[in-house]
């Protein structure tokens, strides 16, 4: 909290205007220590520091991602697939899908250690614990696009979450998450072209289950603790405050997917519970 404007202005008010003076210096000190606190917030950081941390971020993203990908020996048809999606939700540009590309195929190599550029998100990201968390669930996107989270592939998680410091309850509790919302998304899409119509889509009980697990709830939570968790996860992914806090703007529309995909799974719950 930013006190040194109110200390100097309000002593100076006070010794030349007394108890007026001092309430006048303590407005103008107030000013000054909000515009000290706008152009050195720690959450927000300075433009070049939004800079450093989108840059780190993008490099992060696709050398852990080649390490994940190449975990279990040989890249799977559906792990490039994944880090294609994720080119495509970013709208690259050519230039920047070929840069993405390398990293990823670089991140591929044996002799890759991904100690040093996680320590540089790290040092990057601070404590903004959001970001940590959408990194994470980025790559664990990537593992589970096979189905699947290989033993060899949890080995590269746990040393994602080692230098984010990313506790186990924390790592489980994201990992069941992500590991539902792929279950759920896969389990739409077969419905959408299976039947059109989707007669039975708000009435299917292994779908309505993976819906609450995406949310982090259990079907037996009460409607205040789905709304709860709803609207954290919904604060969690709100493009704006990701984008703000560092995540490279290419990154905005992979963060407007996870809030449809999370709405999506809320609407479904809400309606059964209607019912």
């Amino acid at each position: 909290m930013q006190i040194f404007g109110k200390l100097i202005a309000g002593s100076i008010g006070f010794y030349s205007g007394h108890i007026p003076g001092l309430i006048l210096g303590l407005v103008v000190g107030h000013i000054f220590d909000r515009s000290l606190q706008k152009t050195d917030d720690p959450f927000t950081g300075s433009a070049p520091q939004r800079g450093v941390m989108q840059a780190v971020f993008f490099q992060a993203t696709f050398l852990v991602m080649g390490k994940i990908a190449k975990a279990d020996g040989r890249v799977s048809e559906q792990e490039l697939q994944s880090a294609r999606q994720v080119m495509k939700q970013m709208g690259l540009n050519e230039t920047q899908r070929l840069e993405a590309m390398k990293l990823f195929s670089e991140g591929k190599s044996s002799q890759y250690d991904i100690g040093e550029i996680l320590i540089d998100l790290r040092d990057a990201v601070g404590n903004r614990s959001t970001l940590t968390t959408i990194f994470l669930e980025i790559q664990l996107q990537t593992a589970y696009a096979d189905g699947q989270l290989s033993q060899n592939e949890r080995i590269v998680i746990q040393k994602i979450c080692q230098f984010l410091n990313i506790n186990k309850l924390q790592f489980e509790f994201i990992n069941q998450r992500i590991f539902a919302q792929q279950q759920f998304n896969q389990s739409r899409q077969r419905y959408r072209n299976q039947n059109h119509q989707r007669t039975n889509y708000h009435t299917d009980a292994q779908l309505l289950d993976k819906a609450y697990a995406s949310l982090g709830v259990t079907k037996n939570a009460g409607d205040a603790e789905v709304k709860k968790a709803y609207r954290r996860l919904m604060s969690q992914h709100h493009p704006d405050k990701l984008v703000a806090k560092g995540l490279p703007k290419e990154m905005m529309q992979i963060a407007k997917e996870k809030t449809q995909e999370i709405q999506t799974a809320y609407e479904m719950v809400k309606k059964s519970r209607k019912k």
